[in-house]
């Protein structure tokens, strides 16, 4: 594993150098956390030759210094656009967990040529729940992880800090109530919706949903699985997404 700072973003790389002529796997994480969580998919994933690179997102974790105010979404979206074109010679496959999806559904609809595949773990935030009824699912859901993602995730919060992830989490609900549904509409890739069976913050109806707003889309479930399937079963996660990138059906 290579870390190193680009365009704002600091970032984890995985497997060779990025190359027009091999395929890039780019990992993109949830709510006030960092790529922490992501290093055993990317490691799993990385082993088949491909370039896997887990950005922190600016503002969070150790990209927290890179920007004076928190991104919205679409501000963020719009940064790890640039932060691709600088990295990545050509369209990535792009995998994304819970609030990550948000940023990857803006990103691969107004910045279309920076993807070719789309896989979304465990899309959050639900449109139109309550902050509180949100909150409550995240700490319905904390109970079914491993603990070692806990400390994983208790680390990350508190390197991010309580200002900077209620910044967020406020640019998250308001993404959610007036664009989200929007942005996947205007996603034309292919993409993949995973669902943890045991996730109680991406329900399955709203999968189902987020599964018929994107052009061309198609679901999978993960028996036994919580929200963040990709840290507590990587190999079965990563055998998914290489399924779907030879454009195999789940």
């Amino acid at each position: 594993m290579e870390e190193r700072v680009y365009a704002g973003c600091f970032t984890r790389a995985f497997g060779p150098e990025p190359d027009a002529g091999t395929p890039t796997v780019v990992l993109v994480h949830g709510l006030g956390l960092s790529g922490r969580y992501f290093v055993p998919l990317a490691r799993r994933l990385a082993r088949t030759g491909v370039t896997v690179l887990v950005p922190d997102l600016p503002g969070n974790a150790r990209s927290r210094h890179t920007v004076r105010r928190m991104p919205d979404v679409e501000q963020t979206a719009d940064a790890l656009a640039r932060w691709h074109r600088r990295l990545v010679p050509g369209p990535s496959l792009l995998v994304a967990n819970s609030v990550g999806c948000q940023v990857a559904a803006a990103l691969a609809s107004h910045h279309p040529s920076l993807v070719h595949r789309l896989v979304l773990l465990g899309p959050a935030l639900t449109p139109r729940v309550p902050a509180w009824r949100q909150g409550g699912r995240l700490l319905k859901d904390a109970s079914r992880e491993p603990l070692a993602l806990i400390r994983v995730a208790a680390a990350d919060y508190l390197l991010t800090g309580p200002l900077r992830f209620g910044a967020s989490l406020r640019h998250a609900l308001r993404d959610a109530t007036v664009a989200f549904e929007g942005h996947l509409a205007g996603v034309t890739v292919p993409t993949l919706v995973v669902r943890g069976s045991g996730d109680t913050i991406a329900s399955e109806a709203w999968v189902r949903r987020v599964t018929r707003l994107v052009a061309d889309g198609r679901a999978a479930d993960m028996a036994g699985a919580a929200h963040a399937a990709h840290y507590s079963t990587p190999d079965t996660v990563a055998e998914l997404i290489e399924r779907f990138a030879a454009g195999e059906t789940p």
